[in-house]
Formats: structure tokens, sequence, C-alpha cells
């Protein structure tokens, strides 16, 4: 089967999933909490901002296509780990909503953001729901046959998962009152906020499959080293991407003075580095001040420089993927090589 084939499968089951633990249970108390989980629904996708059903832009939905892969790819039965790929699914989505708030975001996926549409309270209170709901997910896992002892596992890494995903959060936001922060820094910060949860749903994926310790791990390296090429992308994406493709303002980034990777390697060049301290250590930046900024970003060569990145970091992570081959079923190997090359040269 090809990757296509597989995500058409895949994302068929995890929908399903998705749905029915974003539905209020039991179905007597709706009426109640009913607009709670349209908040979620809303931002999932499901629902306009008239909360009527639709079908909108909902992600990539690339987490839980990770966790099936590895789990089909190490043997598995990929059915058996949709609840764990739904739980990872809304992790991430929690993980959205609050950045969107943390960022004083205002559209996501060419919609308003929840806290826009609804207000920062009840939008916090709809992600801390999709936090729980994640975890209620992981319990589902020996219904589907996985053995209680391997479903404590794979939730004992989402757990810690959970706590790097804050981590890099609370790094990345504590970044941006900062102008001593090093390209070290950076890759610490991402291997928490975008990087753990990308690296533990391969992970745990092969851990649902009953792959050894030693596999499982190796399919941790391989999503580490993905998930730093995508957030590299992203943030090349963030400053000199299309707003109509991605659905998100490229100034957002600048005018909220994100240290991503091509800004600090600007701050960090001798050439340009002045003058950019001196503009991020001044008051909000205005609308010349975002074009003076993406000049010496051009200047620094900081484009190229990221892009570089985002090649050794595709390297790294197929060369982990490669190692695996031998001990993996071939079609869900080689949609999982495919994917990879999908995410580092994405243009949303």
């Amino acid at each position: 089967m090809s990757l296509a084939d597989l995500v058409a499968t895949y994302l068929a089951w995890l929908e399903a999933e998705l749905r029915v633990l974003l539905t209020p249970q039991p179905a007597l108390i709706q009426p109640a909490v009913g607009g709670h989980y349209a908040i979620m629904q809303y931002h999932m996708g499901w629902l306009s901002t008239d909360l009527e059903p639709v079908q909108a832009p909902s992600g990539k939905r690339v987490r839980p296509l990770l966790c099936l892969l590895a789990c089909a790819a190490v043997g598995g039965d990929p059915a058996t780990a949709v609840p764990a790929a739904a739980g990872l699914e809304l992790l991430h989505n929690f993980s959205l909503i609050h950045d969107d708030i943390e960022d004083a975001s205002l559209t996501r996926r060419h919609r308003p953001t929840a806290w826009a549409l609804f207000g920062m309270p009840r939008a916090c209170n709809a992600g801390d729901g999709m936090f729980s709901l994640a975890h209620a997910a992981f319990q589902r896992l020996p219904a589907q046959g996985v053995r209680p002892d391997i479903a404590l596992n794979a939730l004992r890494l989402f757990d810690e998962t959970c706590v790097r995903l804050t981590e890099g959060q609370y790094l990345d936001m504590s970044f941006e009152g900062r102008l001593d922060v090093s390209v070290e820094d950076y890759f610490g910060m991402i291997a928490g906020k975008t990087g753990a949860l990308l690296a533990a749903s391969p992970e745990i994926g092969a851990v649902i499959g009953g792959a050894a310790p030693e596999v499982s791990d190796a399919y941790r390296r391989f999503g580490a080293a993905l998930g730093r090429a995508f957030q590299l992308r992203d943030d090349i994406l963030g400053i000199w991407g299309d707003e109509a493709v991605t659905g998100k303002s490229a100034a957002s980034d600048i005018l909220s003075k994100k240290k991503s990777l091509p800004v600090l390697y600007g701050l960090a060049c001798q050439a340009v580095g002045a003058e950019l301290r001196r503009l991020y250590a001044g008051p909000e930046f205005a609308a010349a001040d975002v074009a003076r900024v993406l000049a010496l970003l051009d200047a620094a060569g900081a484009h190229t420089y990221a892009q570089e990145q985002v090649h050794h970091a595709t390297i790294e992570a197929r060369q982990a993927l490669d190692r695996l081959a031998p001990e993996s079923t071939a079609a869900p190997h080689a949609a999982l090589a495919e994917l990879l090359d999908v995410l580092a040269e994405r243009n949303e």
C-alpha cells in the first residue's frame, strides 16, 4: 500500500475515534456542557463559527500517522494503536489552543482561533478538557487488545512527553524578552516544544506494536530528528511563508519578536546583528520595522542557513529510519520515509 492508501485508511479510523472522544458522555448531560465540547469541535475543524457542521481545515494529523505507521512497521496491528494515536492528536491540539492564547494569535488554519471567537477563559478551559481527554484516550487501549503492561508503558511515555512539551513552551515564551538566546538554547527549546511529541509518536506506536526497547528507542530518535526538521521548516514559513497557503500571518513571528532560528542567526551575524538587536530591544514593531527586519535577515543569509539545517535534520531522520529497514514491514516503512520528505518540503 502507498502512503496515500495508508493515510486514507488510518485517518478514517482516527477521525472516528476522535469524534467519540470529543462527544460528551453520557449523552444526557449534553445540553449542559455541549458548548464546552463545541469549542473543541470548532478547533478541530468540525464546526463553523456559527457552530454548524462543516469540513474546515483540520491540520495534517502528523503525530497520529507516525504512531500508526510505526506500529505497523514493527509488525503490529495499527488498529490497536488508534486510541493512542487519538490521544497524541488531542495533546497536540490542546497545545495549539493554549499556544494561540499565549501568542495572542487571531487566526489559525484560515479561521479565527478558539480564544478569539469564544473568549480566553472558555478557550483555555476547552484546551484543558482536550488535555484530559487525551489521557482518557490511552485508557481505551486494553479494549483494543493491548496488554495492560504495554498500555501502561505507552501512557508513561505520553505523560513524560506532556512535561517536555510544557517545558519547551516555557522556554519559547521566555526567549521573547531576551537577546542572549543562543542557537544551542534554541535547539534545546524545540526538542521539547515540537520534538518531544514528534519523537514520542512513533516510539509509542512501536511500543504498542510489540517492538523491543532498542527498536522503539530507534523510532524515537527518528521522530526527534523529524521533529527538528519540522520545526525548522515552520520557522522558515513563519517568516517567509505565503499567508494564503499557511493560514497564518507571516508577520506574526516577527511582530511577537519570536526567537526562531533565522532570527537568532541574524542576531549573531556580525554584519547585521547590532541593528537587529537594537530593533528587538526596542518597543513593539510597526509595519516598517517588520520590513526592516526582513531585509536584515535576508542580508545575513538567514533563510539559506535555516534551510540547510532542515536538510541536515532530514538526513539524520532518514539515516535513523534506514537503520530500521531490515526489521521493518516494507509498506509502512516506505510510507514513513515518504512522509518525512513531504513534511520537510511542505509549504504550509
